[in-house]
């Protein structure tokens, strides 16, 4: 069954409109802070989001893995977000992965809605745009396309795009490279908080309950960019994020007190510490503010995975070696669940007093 529940935002780009509906217009503090993401990309004065070489990740040579694990602890840090480089995936793969999106995409807005969500039904996955959960109505300028990808035996094929034909054999691949790069980050995270190798993977649900979420973001041509945001501004409530784009820039980071934007690093994955891996660390890791700008010259696209811990089973809490009487606990135990709720409930009722 189609479920057409609000009207896309490919339509609206393509339409030929000159001004943006009302719900797509930020609340007037807001737009002081955006500005032309061409202008700020070329911008060399701001702070750069780090780029780390993991190369060495997994070196033999004592010293080399030392100073890989010194730079990603860094960047986890001091950013919480980084451009990986040297990631082991294959370019090769990458480009399947990203053709089979755009091919998707460049599906009839009627062809894509076949396999149309419908979160007020609980059906999260599939098509969508966002739907307006929050007092103030505001909707971000983007189409989306979300499923689960890691493990195989949790997906629903049913909702996967049979076109293009290698959209299935590509995700599935490249998902499986991911969780094998999980598998190299985790471990190197947790020797930077002075952890045995495997405790950060286990608390977040280790090989059998860390599950991957694919979300391909659609940033149509918008004709009034400085008025909207693809994404609006948020923290990643998953453990890590892995970002690929069409290396057209509108990622920004709020980063010491300003609003920075990411370059376009070629060959690279943008990796994001998100929530989960910020409350272990009892803020040692930094789940960085970010959000997501549009333009009216070119189309943007993201590919983001979620690497996110099991919903129920695990309880998310500053683990004991991270505290102390001088570092007391900056987080409540919550199930990933919990938090996500509480996440909601707090941006809602922030914007019930805005208001």
């Amino acid at each position: 069954m189609v479920i057409q529940a609000t009207t896309r935002v490919e339509s609206l780009s393509t339409s030929g409109i000159h001004q943006i509906p009302k719900e797509y217009i930020r609340p007037q503090e807001e737009l002081r802070s955006i500005t032309n993401i061409f202008d700020e990309e070329a911008n060399k004065q701001k702070p750069q989001v780090p780029t780390v070489d993991l190369t060495d990740i997994e070196s033999d040579d004592p010293e080399k893995r030392h100073k890989c694990l010194e730079e990603l602890k860094k960047a986890a840090m001091e950013w919480g977000v980084m451009h990986v480089v040297n990631h082991g995936v294959s370019g090769d793969l990458i480009g399947r992965v990203k053709a089979a999106g755009e091919g998707f995409f460049g599906l009839p807005v009627e062809e894509k809605e076949k396999y149309g969500n419908d979160p007020d039904g609980g059906r999260t996955q599939g098509y969508g745009s966002k739907l307006a959960n929050n007092a103030s109505g505001q909707l971000e300028w983007e189409d989306y396309f979300f499923h689960l990808v890691f493990p195989e035996e949790k997906r629903d094929l049913t909702i996967w795009p049979t076109t293009p034909s290698d959209y299935t054999d590509a995700t599935t691949e490249y998902a499986k490279q991911l969780r094998a790069l999980a598998t190299k980050i985790l471990p190197a995270l947790s020797l930077g908080l002075g952890l045995e190798e495997g405790r950060l993977e286990k608390e977040v649900g280790g090989i059998e309950e860390l599950i991957l979420q694919l979300k391909i973001n659609y940033y149509p041509k918008c004709p009034q960019p400085e008025l909207a945001l693809g994404v609006e501004a948020h923290t990643d409530v998953s453990a890590l994020t892995f970002i690929l784009h069409n290396m057209v820039p509108g990622l920004q980071l709020f980063y010491d007190g300003q609003w920075v934007s990411a370059q376009c690093v070629p060959d690279s994955i943008i990796l994001h510490i998100g929530d989960a891996l910020e409350i272990l660390s009892n803020g040692e890791y930094k789940s960085i503010l970010h959000r997501g700008l549009v333009n009216k010259e070119k189309v943007r696209i993201s590919w983001a995975v979620f690497c996110e811990p099991p919903k129920e089973k695990i309880v998310l809490k500053p683990l004991p070696e991270t505290v102390s009487e001088a570092e007391p606990p900056l987080f409540p135990p919550r199930t990933f669940r919990q938090h996500m709720e509480h996440k909601l409930f707090r941006k809602n009722k922030d914007e019930v007093m805005q208001n």
